[in-house]
């Protein structure tokens, strides 16, 4: 008996599909920094040091917190317990109001910021800083507003994150851009800004994009990853990883992480009098 041969693809099937998820990927809201929108269509393994878990832990020790760059405030919600006094800051107009909504109710204020140095803080304000994936990091900031013995605590996107995506829309990438988010040099950065790291840890990460509504979905919403994104400029590549996906599977990148604990040293005895 002679094995029944794979059925033959259907291309305008295929072009039906690939439309209907590029539309529906096009019209979901990417506000905020929830990517729920992508379970069941791309998986992502998970850092084994589990921030929001640790800095949790933080804040509920801490009387005075500052969560830089928060996104939509779901990061910093998702802690049990927050400090007397916690505030965050955000640059995107969306994304402040709907921090706002989800974490003035928890006693949280949230302050509109540029994301660019001075952050609106009096110097040796808080005595906890976290920061999830911020885009930049201004060390000396960070040190001029925690209190002596006080905490930076931030998990960040390392050196050539999810970069066989990029480079399957933007072709192969300079060395000084893969290199960019390197954890030594934010260690170094942190040293010289006067903090002393505590711990630093890094990890590469399995991702999986099952269809081509993930990957649109992903890159409106990541900005930054291929500059001036939009379904019309990327169209011809686009269509060819969909046809790639359904081929030979999901398409697999690795993200690259980061976790860094710095903290600024208590006074010496009679210093500052």
């Amino acid at each position: 008996m002679t094995e029944p041969s794979p059925a033959t693809p259907d291309p305008a099937a295929s072009d039906a599909r690939f439309a209907t998820l590029v539309a529906e990927a096009g019209a979901v809201s990417v506000d905020g920094w929830d990517f729920s929108w992508l379970d069941g269509r791309a998986t992502e393994q998970r850092p084994s040091w589990g921030y929001a878990r640790a800095m949790a832990d933080r804040l509920a020790r801490a009387g005075a917190a500052l969560d830089i760059q928060t996104g939509g405030g779901e990061v910093l919600a998702s802690a049990a317990v927050l400090p007397p006094l916690t505030v965050a800051t955000e640059s995107w107009p969306p994304n402040v109001a709907r921090a706002t909504a989800l974490l003035h109710p928890r006693g949280a204020a949230v302050v509109a910021d540029a994301d660019e140095p001075p952050l609106p803080f009096a110097d040796e304000a808080f005595d906890l800083v976290v920061s999830r994936h911020p885009v930049t990091t201004w060390w000396e900031e960070i040190a001029r507003v925690l209190r002596p013995g006080g905490t930076y605590f931030s998990q960040q996107v390392g050196p050539a994150s999810v970069f066989e995506l990029v480079e399957y829309f933007l072709g192969p990438q300079p060395p000084a851009t893969r290199q960019a988010r390197d954890p030594e040099r934010a260690r170094a950065d942190a040293e010289a800004a006067g903090l002393e790291v505590a711990d630093l840890r890094a990890e590469r990460l399995r991702v999986e994009f099952l269809d081509i509504g993930a990957v649109v979905y992903f890159l409106r919403k990541v900005v930054w990853m291929v500059p001036g994104f939009t379904v019309d400029a990327y169209l011809p590549r686009l269509r060819s990883l969909h046809h790639l996906i359904e081929a030979e599977g999901p398409f697999v990148a690795h993200s690259a992480r980061f976790l860094i604990e710095a903290r600024k040293p208590e006074k010496a005895a009679g210093a500052g009098t």
